[in-house]
């Protein structure tokens, strides 16, 4: 069954060959390398798009069946050298351990991600790892299951639009709650967590907006479908805090680091809901969104409708960081 399970993570579409002994593996006609972690062995393959599912991969793992599986959102950014921020690599999904994965990116799974990049020639990227629960048996219990890892790096800009980095966008705020941390552990960036989220998006996407905004068990503002918020309110910056039922972002911490730098007081804190209507400025963080202003929330004009003095502050800091290459945090690992 072992042997079964490896030869499947390594097999893939189309023509080309596999390898079950750690060789690098690519497909025939094909563009994207990825890389594969098996029990036994690690291997990489090449694609015909950035995030192809492997082929032959059985019904019977546990993501197919439970969802379970933690991910992890990088950005690799380019100037002059090449870097990627290094506490987001080595951090593999933000892993909960009530969910028993106990893995910690090691040094040679970050070299695999460096040498992917370098594979698939990017200038800049984004970078998925996976860590997921393989095939044992198909029962609710998931520990007799071993645990995989999968690498993907693809090209992918702002994920809300580049315009909206400026302009801002619209958002709503959604009828789905975000999970209570008593149903599932919102700490933790697992699979099943974002079923809620795509709820979200999708309502929002079909009313006519960008993105949606959860709300909390209380019904005061916990985050977007993907994104972390913060609230400006006569120059002070707001952010929910983790009873709030958010994911604790690592662009969100960097987010706080350069705010308090930059001389701004943040408190974190619950906020209501009526908040989103009175607010300065309001910005989404995250490693897709980067740092993105909201416009208007339910059609009611944030600010002047358009990225805020204090947003676009922490944008420049942000940005002056990750595209050139002035980190006084030490946060960037050089390619």
């Amino acid at each position: 069954a072992n042997t079964e399970r490896i030869a499947t993570c390594v097999s893939i579409s189309g023509k080309g060959k596999h390898s079950i002994d750690g060789q690098i593996v690519q497909g025939y006609s094909s563009k994207y390398w990825a890389y594969h972690l098996g029990l036994k062995q690690a291997v990489f393959t090449k694609h015909k798009v950035p995030y192809q599912s492997i082929d032959k991969l059985s019904i019977g793992i546990e993501i197919c069946n439970w969802g379970q599986l933690t991910k992890k959102g990088d950005k690799f950014f380019n100037y002059v050298d090449r870097e990627v921020p290094a506490d987001e690599v080595c951090e593999l999904a933000s892993p909960f351990k009530g969910y028993k994965y106990f893995h910690n990116y090691t040094d040679a799974q970050i070299e695999s991600t460096k040498e992917l990049i370098r594979k698939n020639e990017l200038e800049s990227c984004y970078i998925r790892p996976v860590a997921y629960r393989g095939y044992e048996d198909l029962g609710v219990y998931p520990l007799n299951c071993p645990i995989d890892i999968s690498i993907a790096t693809w090209h992918w800009g702002v994920y809300l639009g580049k315009e909206a980095l400026e302009q801002g966008v619209d958002v709503c705020v959604s009828s789905w709650q975000r999970l209570h941390n008593n149903s599932l552990p919102t700490i933790s960036k697992a699979g099943g967590n974002y079923l809620n989220s795509q709820l979200i998006r999708m309502e929002a996407i079909q009313n006519g907006y960008t993105e949606g905004i959860g709300l909390d068990h209380n019904g005061n503002v916990s985050e977007g479908s993907g994104e972390n918020m913060f609230f400006v309110i006569d120059g002070v910056i707001y952010t929910p805090g983790m009873d709030s039922s958010i994911l604790e972002g690592i662009t969100r911490s960097s987010t706080i680091t350069i705010a308090k730098q930059l001389g701004y007081e943040v408190k974190e804190v619950s906020i209501p809901r009526s908040i989103l209507y009175t607010a300065d400025e309001i910005f989404f963080t995250g490693t897709a969104v980067e740092i993105t202003p909201v416009r208007s929330v339910d059609r009611i004009k944030v600010g002047d409708g358009k990225a805020g003095p204090i947003t676009k502050s922490i944008q420049k800091a942000f940005y002056d960081i990750v595209e050139h290459g002035n980190d006084p945090y030490g946060w960037l690992d050089y390619i």
